[in-house]
């Protein structure tokens, strides 16, 4: 397989191997049911994206950044949260909503999302999302945890992004029917559906499918954790 690929890994978590063999990880939570077994010991790990705090999405992050001597990329806050806790800061500083930092040749842009951050009873920063432009002229919206909000279309104006990466799980996240219509906002993407298939979280990928409708619904990538998905293929296509 040539080129950029992006595995989903269950629940929160993603994996985006470029084609110079670099790994950026995106929210690797280890104790996700869903995590694939196959994924528990990468070969390499390059970068790590961090899009809050929540445990789903940030209490694996120091345990692999120190395995691995991989920098983590997170808001301000989070990211000296995470550093705290032993993790290699990509930046002294971490990075805010509007700026951009260059990970292993990714233009990788923090955004906005609406959701809470916190450990515990702790607030820790703020949340966000990612839109990382790939030297290929790939761009990937990473959205994190959020409901839809209306500069998402804005999002699509500035950065027009060719995969979407949004939670369609409901309860915590927007569902499908408020997913469909960011897939709208957004210029209509590919979507990857991610955030679903917990028990407790009654969105689903198919869900998102029926209210995109029959002339739309192919848009809705067909993934399940620890399959890859070849971008250039894909945007090409």
């Amino acid at each position: 397989m040539t080129g950029a690929t992006l595995t989903w890994l269950g629940s929160a978590g993603l994996r985006l191997d470029l084609a110079a063999g670099e790994r950026i990880y995106v929210d690797p939570w280890l104790g996700s049911p869903a995590f694939p077994d196959s994924e528990r010991n990468p070969e390499r790990v390059d970068a790590i994206l961090v899009t809050h705090a929540h445990v789903d999405h940030a209490e694996s992050v120091p345990e692999i950044s120190r395995a691995y001597g991989a920098p983590v990329y997170a808001q301000t806050e989070v990211s000296a949260w995470l550093a705290a806790q032993g993790a290699v800061a990509g930046s002294p500083m971490g990075m805010n909503k509007g700026g951009t930092v260059a990970v292993c040749g990714v233009d990788v842009t923090m955004v906005h999302a609406v959701h809470s951050s916190a450990a515990g009873e702790k607030v820790i920063g703020d949340a966000a999302g990612f839109v990382l432009e790939l030297p290929e002229s790939v761009t990937v919206y990473v959205a994190g945890d959020t409901d839809v909000f209306s500069d998402m279309s804005l999002i699509g104006d500035i950065y027009r992004p060719d995969v979407a990466v949004l939670p369609v799980g409901g309860l915590m996240t927007m569902g499908p029917r408020q997913a469909a219509h960011a897939q709208q906002l957004l210029g209509d993407p590919w979507v990857l559906p991610y955030h679903w298939g917990s028990a407790f979280l009654p969105g689903t990928a198919d869900g998102l499918r029926d209210m995109l409708g029959p002339t739309r619904r192919s848009r809705v990538l067909d993934v399940v954790p620890g399959q890859r998905i070849a971008l250039l293929p894909l945007v090409a296509g």
